[in-house]
């Protein structure tokens, strides 16, 4: 006999806001599955708003409680039992983001969970990444926002340091990460991996998981660091509106897809990585088993039935 709940994650991130509707299968002498049943994103940019003047702007407020109303019609829809909803980079760094955040639960229900970037790494440790580190190895996890970029070193399956930086492909396509910055993160990947024989990185956001699916190889397999400079260069060589007609992406992925790999790419280089690994993972699977197991990090709101 299963028994089966349903869970809904939403992430509201700098560059869109996602909704995870997820099946969690409970039976008797077997490990709790977690099945993504309902992916659903939302390109607002607000990281566009937040990081240039330092607000949401009306306009994008009033995108975002709609999308808002639309994922609570949707839980309402699939049964969800419970939900945690989370803001980072953009809404932290707006002044009105929390105002906004109060605003969105008296319109809609839905209390949103401003979270920092330490608390991200951690939810996102809680999810599948566990399935890809080896207990004899390092691996730097690096996933990259429109806001910020969060690192964690893994070595020996156990978790050793995190840090997140004010490095996201939106900043980066605004021209608001200095050199400085940039010399920060080096200092940092240098210094965590300089005693580390054969470093390994695994990544995680929207742009590398496209990349992947552009390699068309099989989830288990990694990506190289040759490849992926490689694609950095082809990318660089064609027009934005090129990658769009080329290459089929999103109008909100062709621009931020460069300064993505560029992350990557220099994450890879710092460290000495020589592949990176591309499971599908990210901050809403990791809000899902969070709830599930009750961590004090996630705010965990129940749906009245």
């Amino acid at each position: 006999m299963i028994k089966i709940k349903k869970y809904a994650a939403i992430d509201i991130g700098s560059n869109a806001m996602r909704i995870l509707i997820a099946n969690v299968i409970e039976e008797v002498n077997k490990p709790t599955q977690f099945n993504k049943s309902h992916l659903i994103r939302v390109p607002i940019r607000l990281g566009q708003d937040a990081f240039t003047v330092g607000e949401i702007s009306e306009e994008n407020a009033e995108r975002m409680i709609k999308a808002m109303k639309a994922f609570k019609l949707l839980m309402e829809v699939y049964k969800v039992e419970k939900y945690a909803a989370c803001a980072t980079s953009a809404m932290r760094e707006a002044f009105n983001g929390k105002e906004l955040a109060e605003e969105i639960a008296e319109k809609t229900d839905i209390e949103i969970d401003i979270i920092d970037g330490k608390t991200e790494a951690a939810i996102i440790a809680n999810s599948d990444l566990a399935s890809y580190i080896k207990k004899e190895g390092h691996y730097l996890y690096v996933d990259v926002g429109g806001g910020s970029t969060e690192f964690t070193l893994f070595s020996d399956g156990k978790q050793i340091v995190s840090k997140s930086f004010k490095n996201g492909t939106v900043r980066l396509l605004n021209n608001m990460v200095t050199e400085s910055v940039w010399y920060e993160i080096e200092k940092w990947i240098r210094l965590q991996t300089q005693d580390l024989d054969k470093v390994e990185l695994i990544g995680s956001g929207g742009n590398i998981n496209k990349i992947f699916k552009m390699s068309g190889k099989s989830q288990e397999k990694p990506l190289t660091q040759i490849y992926l400079n490689q694609q950095f260069k082809y990318l660089n060589s064609l027009s934005y509106d090129e990658r769009i007609s080329t290459l089929a992406l999103n109008t909100d992925r062709a621009d931020v897809i460069i300064p993505a790999i560029k992350i990557y790419v220099n994450a890879m280089k710092w460290s000495n990585a020589k592949h990176i690994y591309v499971p599908k993972i990210g901050l809403s699977d990791g809000i899902v088993k969070a709830m599930y197991f009750e961590n004090a990090k996630i705010k965990t709101h129940i749906i009245n039935p």
